[in-house]
């Protein structure tokens, strides 16, 4: 209790009081260091002392405390100590060394050097020795008072030295050594922490009893963080990407908390470099209008047209928050850059506003985003659904053509491959008509851009399971099997872009995306890169919950990206295909139009699902949610 007691008194103090303590401290090392230095030189016995002594204890016992007043020392904070802090102790000390030499020799006190030197340096040493003491003892007091887990850092650079620095004050976590794979490291002890090479990483935490890895790599040494989780996942030791230093201190959230994951850390591969000059080239000084240029996939393509240096970008929005909000973040953007921006409101599907747009705007190419996208919304307003991404894309389509657009880029979705969902398969339509207007538009290029899942876009994923972890769980997911293809916001809008510029006309593109990953692995990922353990459902151990709640209405088990993978062909870019697809003939287009305009003006949802049905290749419904 005396400990609990000692420790509350030091750390809740006003911070007034705690100066006041340590400057008196400080005075009285002086003073010992004084009396120390007088006993080696002048003997014990006193008849050897010189008699103007008793001036330089009062000279001290004034000059001290001034001293380490004007050098701070006060305001050193013991959880911190550090270099800096011995360097402003050393200072200090030289400055009572000079003012004992003079006030010893303006007295004519004997050896007066000899005195000086000997008090400085006993005085250099009490100092920084009274601190590491008072650390020492706290940080035993906390290892009692609080249990706190024993934690490896690796990475003992920057980061990983500033992060085992704010951990000492931790009544959490204590840091027991580094890893790092740095050879030259090895061996060695950094900030008195000893630095060990990964090579036997798992034994040696498991010989000293470290019960949690702390990852302090550069964003860039992503595949090196991916492996390290692989390896503490089958020793079954937690693992975290730490956050800054400041955040873990804090201890935000009530407990020592992770960055936010970002959508890197979940892809499963390595980001795509979709950086070519072709992107550059083929937007430089052209008007491009982004429908739907408020949503996810659309604000990311006008944030990153900006660095295209169009000579306007016509940002095309039917809803007024979301214009507002991008208009805002993009003229911030610009800094300088001669980009106009033009904000303009309307809906895909009014003809009338979306060609006196594109004609005053003087538009030359035209980037389509806006789209209902989100499965179970649109289940269940199928109409609408048909109305925006079927209609709206013949609309804006055709208005391209009439008013001599030279590129037209659809954005279109990996579930438009062999839908089970309404909302996929007004997308796979949307694809059909571009690939039919083309047959008539030989002076405009149209293209289409097949997404899979977009990390970090509403809806998704992403942000779903870390406001779900937020709260404290469950994590919810729909079935144990699920999987999806994943890239993210700037990858998708980086790849539209490319698409603009490799288009022939009528091209369908696609981002090799690796293999699909299950979205259960996903929420398991996350959890423990939040700093959190997956609750056993046995034995209730773990802090967040993975609850199955069955796949929704429309939802597939597993996501295609080409309806025949043997028309694949290969572009300029290696990570980008282009596929060669079956198309409708007019005829066929214009009748399905018809069907769902009827449908549309009668409110006929049956209708509606009956021409998906029959006209759509591979169109079917989910039988029924498949349970866990």
């Amino acid at each position: 209790m005396y400990k609990k007691v000692l420790i509350d008194g030091l750390t809740l103090l006003p911070r007034g009081a705690i100066r006041v303590i340590l400057l008196v401290t400080d005075a009285l090392v002086l003073l010992g260091a004084l009396a120390c230095a007088v006993l080696l030189l002048f003997g014990r016995s006193g008849q050897e002392w010189p008699d103007k002594l008793p001036w330089i204890f009062v000279l001290l016992a004034i000059a001290g405390p001034t001293i380490t007043f004007f050098f701070n020392l006060e305001r050193i904070k013991l959880v911190v100590f550090n270099s800096r802090d011995v360097l402003k102790i050393g200072r200090a000390a030289l400055t009572v060394t000079a003012a004992i030499l003079l006030g010893a020799t303006a007295v004519g006190v004997d050896r007066a050097i000899d005195l000086s030197l000997a008090v400085g340096l006993i005085a250099f040493a009490g100092m920084v020795g009274v601190r590491a003491v008072a650390i020492s003892i706290l940080s035993g007091f906390r290892d009692q008072l609080f249990k706190r887990q024993k934690v490896a850092v690796f990475g003992a650079g920057g980061s990983g030295i500033q992060l085992a620095s704010a951990l000492r004050q931790s009544p959490r976590m204590r840091p027991e050594f580094f890893f790092d794979d740095n050879p030259t490291l090895h061996g060695m002890e950094v900030g008195g922490i000893p630095v060990y090479s990964p090579k036997n990483m798992i034994v040696e935490m498991q010989r000293h009893g470290v019960e949690k890895l702390l990852i302090a790599l550069p964003e860039t040494a992503r595949q090196r963080q991916k492996a390290l989780v692989e390896i503490c996942d089958r020793a079954d030791i937690p693992v975290q990407i730490l956050p800054s230093f400041v955040d873990l201190l804090a201890e935000k959230r009530g407990a020592v908390g992770l960055r936010t994951v970002g959508p890197h850390d979940i892809l499963g591969r390595d980001k795509v470099d979709l950086e070519t000059p072709e992107i550059a080239r083929s937007y430089a000084g052209r008007i491009v209008m982004v429908t739907g240029g408020g949503g996810s996939i659309g604000a990311e393509l006008c944030r990153q047209l900006i660095a295209c240096r169009p000579a306007k970008i016509v940002v095309f929005e039917q809803s007024e928050f979301n214009l507002y909000k991008i208009h805002q973040d993009l003229c911030e953007r610009l800094q300088g850059v001669p980009v106009d921006i033009v904000a303009c409101l309307g809906s895909v599907t009014d003809s009338v506003r979306v060609r006196h747009v594109i004609s005053t705007q003087k538009v030359d190419i035209i980037l389509h985003a806006a789209a209902y996208k989100h499965v179970p919304l649109v289940e269940e307003n199928e109409l609408e659904g048909a109305r925006n991404n079927v209609i709206g894309t013949k609309t804006v389509a055709d208005a391209a053509v009439d008013l001599g657009i030279e590129r037209f880029i659809l954005v279109s979705t990996d579930k438009a491959v062999r839908p089970t969902n309404i909302m996929g398969a007004t997308k796979r339509l949307a694809e059909l008509i571009v690939q039919d207007v083309q047959t008539r538009a030989p002076k405009t290029k149209f293209a289409m851009v097949r997404f899979g899942n977009v990390l970090g876009s509403s809806g998704s994923v992403l942000p779903l399971f870390q406001a779900q972890i937020e709260a404290g769980g469950p994590v919810t997911v729909t079935h144990p099997e699920v999987c999806r293809f994943f890239m993210t916001v700037a990858e998708a809008s980086r790849l539209v872009l490319l698409a603009g510029a490799f288009a022939e006309g009528g091209d369908v593109f696609l981002l090799d995306m690796g293999r699909p990953q299950r979205i259960m692995d996903i929420a398991e990922q996350l959890i423990q890169l939040s700093g959190r353990t997956v609750k056993d459902p046995v034995t209730g151990e773990g802090d967040i919950e993975i609850r199955v709640t069955g796949l929704r209405p429309g939802e597939k088990l597993y996501e295609e990206l080409l309806i025949d993978n043997d028309n694949l062909c290969k572009t300029p870019h290696p990570k980008i295909l282009r596929a060669e697809e079956n198309r409708l003939s007019e005829i066929e287009i214009a009748g399905i139009l018809r069907e769902i305009q009827t449908a549309v003006e009668t409110s006929n949802t049956e209708k509606l699902r009956t021409v998906v049905s029959e006209r759509v290749d591979g169109y079917h419904e989910q039988a029924a949610s498949l349970e866990a």
